[in-house]
């Protein structure tokens, strides 16, 4: 019997906290005049904060897994602001789910981030051009690259901005938000060799093994020319004044490209000289017509 009573009454007691406990988290907390949060709603956003932020720390590991040291550095500094961006969207939408009116607060909320949005588009878009450039690794420092007919090196990659040197040693910085919309070319991404050519016409009844010769010759004499793959010659038209040809051959440093290209012009000037194969004018047949 008197067990029984003892069971009773720490059932009485425990029903009398758990009426304490749930009058506690019912209690409300006025933050303003139409703004009302209880103790519960509060628990509940801050397990669902919890959640988020275990989430969004394994997405970060999820895409930055495979970049390199440098890079993981710079993604971390840019999905910090998108974390906290998350933060503000999860909390007004878990309160507004659990009831609590947060009109006005959208409503403000809403406007700044269309003002921001509005002000700050070019930026935003550069940035997250950079997380592109970062996460499919399109581009890499000390790639070539040309982009909107310019050229350069690329010596840093930034979250707003690439920057490059030209062959001039001038420096180019390329918002990266025009990788989005121009077409971009990576000249070593298959490797820092690249095919280069020369085009030289000569005069119709010119010997064309003759200048198949000399063309290459002026190729396999250049230092910088590799020998594999060995140059090449192409025939590629009959034009209106002269035989046209293309002198194919192959660089292991683009980036210096023309100057071996310029030094093959003079080669195959000189040799052209001394085997009398002449370089045509464009030439035009005049008819005056008298009435």
């Amino acid at each position: 019997m008197e067990k029984n009573l003892v069971i009773k009454k720490s059932l009485n007691g425990l029903s009398i906290n758990m009426k304490e406990l749930k009058n506690i988290l019912n209690k409300s907390i006025q933050i303003s005049q139409d703004v009302e949060i209880s103790v519960q709603n509060i628990l509940l956003l801050l397990i669902v904060l919890l959640l988020a932020t275990v989430f969004l720390r394994l997405l970060r590991r999820l895409i930055s897994r495979k970049l390199p040291q440098d890079d993981k550095l710079k993604f971390k500094g840019v999905f910090s602001y998108a974390t906290w961006i998350s933060y503000v969207i999860i909390v007004l939408v878990t309160l507004h789910a659990v009831g609590v009116n947060v009109t006005g607060i959208f409503a403000a909320s809403a406007a700044l981030l269309i003002g921001i949005g509005l002000a700050l588009q070019t930026l935003f878009q550069d940035i997250i051009s950079g997380i592109f450039i970062l996460v499919d690794q399109s581009v890499h420092v000390g790639d070539i690259i040309e982009i909107d007919g310019k050229v350069g090196r690329v010596e840093e990659i930034k979250l707003r901005t690439t920057r490059a040197v030209t062959i001039e040693n001038r420096v180019l910085v390329i918002p990266n938000h025009l990788y989005l919309t121009n077409s971009l070319y990576n000249w070593t991404q298959n490797g820092s060799t690249t095919r280069e050519n020369v085009e030289v016409g000569v005069a119709y009844g010119s010997d064309v093994q003759l200048v198949k010769k000399l063309l290459l010759q002026a190729a396999t004499s250049h230092d910088l020319v590799l020998k594999h793959p060995i140059p090449t010659v192409l025939f590629t038209n009959f034009g209106d004044s002269s035989l046209d040809f293309k002198l194919v051959f192959t660089l292991n440093d683009s980036f210096q490209a023309a100057i071996p290209k310029s030094d093959i012009r003079f080669e195959i000037d000189r040799l052209f000289r001394e085997n009398n194969i002449s370089v045509p004018f464009p030439q035009r047949d005049i008819h005056i017509i008298q009435k």
